[in-house]
């Protein structure tokens, strides 16, 4: 009465009858489509319809209970299986992943699995229960700012009943309209390290004396960098630093007491002497003239302490110009060379600050002048040394101050080769000296003309013109910050002698600054100094010539000789007896 239905099929369904063979479009392969319907498995394997979307292999047919949960067991054994690797089984991975996105519930979870599937993965070695502490890692960032943070704070609970007295005159530059102007022919630093720095030259003020202040650049280093700073002190209040001249004068006097001890030793004694005389020894320039008119204080990070450099030596500066040195940032590495430096690393970075101060501190020409006293007094040696600010001063266009370096002024002496901005003789000598060293200045005045040639330097506040360039390059370079909007730009200058040094001027501002290694240019590679040859031995002759031992022969032929000759002397002597003997008879 009721149509019967095949198990698995919807008795709603309306059955089609179908032909008993498949049929195929016309001209259509009939292997490629069965390849494209089915894939690699049969109908009757047990891969058919496993990758096959909205598809299982149990739509037509009603499983066995024994035969499901046998299945089950088998698969739920398979994912309970340990890796050899890991250790761990695919039940429990993905029993924790689940948990993982049940409890987080991310957005997207399909498209994070993969990195919730690492994050599960990475939890199981990490250690639950550890008995030392997680030492938590320290940003650098953080570290900067503890750095810089007494910068920021104001000393004894300032208020603000000092901002007038700050406003008024102040040694403190303004860092930020220099870092300004320089920036817009792409030089400086970045404004944030330039507002640090700012802040750091004001507390540098408020601890020292200080008249006039003002930032000269940063020398890098291999490992920490350099941030100078160019101070000069009130007058009467710089502390004279008199412990390298009180080790001198120890020095002489402990050679003076033991050439005394050995003028008291017998002279029979004595080894020969040696004839050497080293040279003279240049003495400093005193502070607040030639190439320590200034203090310069360094630091190597704005909020750190900042380390006064000590004054140079014309010894140093002799040196530093016959070695080439890269800075460590530690002041007191060694500086290994070859000549031997007189010093250490802050002795060889003030050399290199005098170096570079004195070739590349520059002012448009007519800010400053001589004072008109001076005109009619000043015939010193070594030219003047003292300027003033021009009150009349017109400032040039930017424009005729880029087309000629005659619109440019060296404002800072220049040092001779010597080591010192003015000449000193150094033979010259006190009249005790002249009293006590009579007999060598005998000696001396065939060797003077040769030796002690005054030098003379171009002097103070002489145009750019006059440099020497580098082989075709010129010692300068002068350009504007743009050419876009020349009504606005600066007029740039950069040194070629030293890369780093620039200068800009606009209107009646000007400042000079360096960025760089603290290195002269040379077009050749450096090349160090040769060691001196090695001195020739001592001449050989029959005063120090060592007398060969005598053989067994000649000393058995001596012997002999020597009894001969006392036998000969003894029969001499009796003969002598008897004879005086018969005389006395008679």
């Amino acid at each position: 009465m009721y149509p019967s239905h095949t198990l698995g099929v919807d008795p709603y369904q309306t059955l089609e009858p179908k032909s008993a063979y498949p049929t195929y479009a016309v001209g259509q392969d009939p292997y490629e489509v069965y390849e494209r319907g089915h894939g690699p498995y049969q109908p009757h394997e047990p891969g058919y319809g496993l990758y096959q979307p909205r598809h299982s292999p149990y739509d037509d047919q009603i499983p066995d209970p024994k035969s499901r949960s046998l299945a089950i067991q088998n698969a739920k054994a398979y994912l309970l299986k340990s890796s050899t690797t890991s250790g761990l089984n695919l039940y429990d991975h993905l029993a924790n992943m689940l948990t993982k996105i049940l409890d987080e519930q991310p957005t997207n979870a399909v498209d994070i699995i993969e990195n919730i599937s690492k994050d599960v993965k990475w939890a199981h070695f990490q250690k639950k229960m550890d008995t030392l502490r997680d030492e938590h890692e320290i940003l650098p960032t953080f570290e900067a700012a503890e750095k810089r943070k007494a910068l920021f704070l104001k000393e004894n609970g300032e208020g603000d009943e000092e901002l007038e007295e700050e406003i008024g005159e102040t040694p403190l530059p303004n860092v930020m309209e220099t870092a300004f102007y320089f920036e817009q022919a792409g030089i400086g630093l970045s404004k944030d390290e330039s507002y640090h720095i700012f802040l750091a030259l004001k507390k540098l003020i408020s601890v020292q004396p200080i008249q006039t202040c003002r930032f000269w650049g940063k020398i890098l280093g291999l490992e920490m960098n350099y941030i100078i700073a160019e101070v000069q002190y009130h007058e009467g209040e710089e502390e004279e630093e008199t412990e390298e001249e009180a080790v001198t004068e120890e020095g002489g006097k402990w050679v003076g007491e033991v050439e005394d001890e050995e003028e008291e030793k017998e002279k029979e004694d004595e080894p020969p002497k040696s004839t050497y005389k080293p040279p003279p020894v240049i003495p400093k320039e005193e502070n607040g003239t030639g190439a320590n008119k200034y203090v310069y204080f360094v630091c190597n990070e704005p909020g750190k302490p900042w380390v006064k450099l000590p004054p140079v030596t014309p010894a140093q500066i002799v040196c530093a110009r016959k070695i080439k040195k890269f800075f460590t940032g530690r002041l007191d590495a060694p500086v290994v060379s070859f000549p031997p430096f007189p010093g250490n690393e802050a002795n060889y970075l003030r050399a290199q600050i005098a170096r570079i101060s004195a070739g590349t501190q520059i002012s448009p020409i007519g800010f400053y002048q001589f004072a008109e006293e001076e005109d009619e007094e000043e015939e010193v040696e070594g030219g003047r040394d003292t300027y003033e600010e021009n009150p009349d001063f017109q400032p040039l266009s930017v424009a005729e101050m880029v087309d000629s370096l005659s619109a440019w002024v060296h404002n800072v002496q220049s040092i001779l080769k010597q080591g010192r901005c003015v000449w000193l003789n150094p033979l010259q000598k006190t009249e005790e000296e002249e009293e006590n060293e009579e007999e060598e200045k005998a000696e001396e005045p065939d060797e003077l003309p040769q030796e002690l040639q005054q030098e003379i330097g171009p002097p103070l506040l002489t145009p750019l013109s006059e440099d020497e360039g580098i082989q075709n390059i010129p010692a300068w370079t002068a350009q504007p910050s743009t050419n876009l909007i020349p009504q606005y730009a600066v007029a740039v200058l950069q040194s070629n002698r030293w890369p780093g040094a620039y200068a800009f001027a606009s209107g009646k501002k000007f400042d000079n600054i360096y960025f760089g290694w603290g290195h002269k240019y040379s077009p050749e590679n450096h090349a160090p100094a040769l060691p001196p040859p090695v001195q020739a031995e001592y001449p050989s002759g029959p005063e120090i010539t060592e007398t060969r031992d005598p053989t067994v022969e000649e000393e058995l032929a001596f012997k002999a000789a020597r009894e001969e000759a006392l036998a000969t002397a003894e029969e001499e002597d009796d003969e002598e007896g008897t004879e005086e003997d018969e005389e006395e008879d008679d």
